[in-house]
């Protein structure tokens, strides 16, 4: 990645995420830091990442969520060569249920 994300602005966001309690508090904090389409955006991109590790095809993934190929393309790169993220949270919300 050319944009240098370890900023303290960015550690200090982590930090205010980190001490959200419940889906309320997050969706109060989320409302008014991200517009709805970024965050309409993520939640489309995390859909896409479980429909990717479910074996699902690009043509029902676009269906169902409505991302374009090039979104969905772009995620299964950060499944198989990103940083891990997306696997972390999809055991660690399994592990929940």
């Amino acid at each position: 990645m050319s944009k240098k994300i370890r900023t303290e602005e960015v550690d200090r966001l982590f930090e205010a995420i980190l001490c959200l309690e419940d889906s309320e508090e997050c969706y109060s904090f989320f409302e008014d830091i991200c517009t709805v389409n970024e965050l309409l955006s993520m939640a489309q991109r995390l859909e896409v990442a479980r429909m990717l590790r479910n074996h699902n095809t690009y043509l029902e993934i676009a269906e169902k969520t409505g991302a374009s190929t090039a979104t969905i393309s772009r995620v299964n790169r950060s499944l198989n060569y990103g940083s891990d993220g997306y696997d972390m949270i999809f055991g660690r919300v399994g592990q929940k249920k």
